[in-house]
């Protein structure tokens, strides 16, 4: 197996599944309906589509970083933190597949990665390929503990610990 092949590996685990710690992205969105990804059970919390939406913006700039785009986004701003501004059902179904579709492309993108480019700066000034794209798993990890915890509170566990 390649580094990009065990790279590639470990980001299906984080997004889709079969991940040693517990449940991945898509396994801890499953069920969650838009109500409940928009309902904020901590007041100074993120909601779920808001953590959904942040998920998807840095898997977007990583993508984009890999293509030689800077992707500057600034911390906590609302492109970091887009809202979720449309509470329906079918706006939260959007969110998810744009989500997908997202991630998608940046498993594409990774797959194009020479080896030999692991250890250069993505961008530079910026870390390493290899720093970048398991940061964007780690990344992945957290949030998706974080929206545990909120489905936790909203009390819609239906999802295998």
């Amino acid at each position: 197996m390649t580094e990009i092949e065990r790279i590639l590996d470990q980001m299906k685990r984080a997004y889709e599944g079969s991940a040693w710690y517990g449940s991945s992205v898509r396994e801890v969105l499953n069920f969650v309906t838009a109500e409940q990804a928009h309902a904020r059970p901590f007041a100074k919390a993120h909601s779920i589509w808001e953590l959904t939406h942040h998920i998807a913006v840095w898997e977007n700039a990583a993508r984009r970083r890999l293509s030689g785009d800077r992707a500057q986004i600034e911390i906590s701003s609302p492109e970091d933190w887009p809202p979720a501004d449309d509470p329906s059902e079918a706006a939260w179904e959007k969110t998810k597949a744009s989500l997908d579709r997202g991630h998608q492309a940046l498993v594409e993108a990774i797959a194009c990665v020479p080896e030999s480019h692991l250890d250069q700066p993505i961008i530079e000034g910026m870390s390493t390929v290899y720093v970048t794209l398991h940061g964007v798993i780690q990344h992945d990890i957290y949030h998706a503990g974080q929206i545990a915890i909120l489905k936790k509170a909203l009390k819609c566990i239906t999802y295998p610990l």
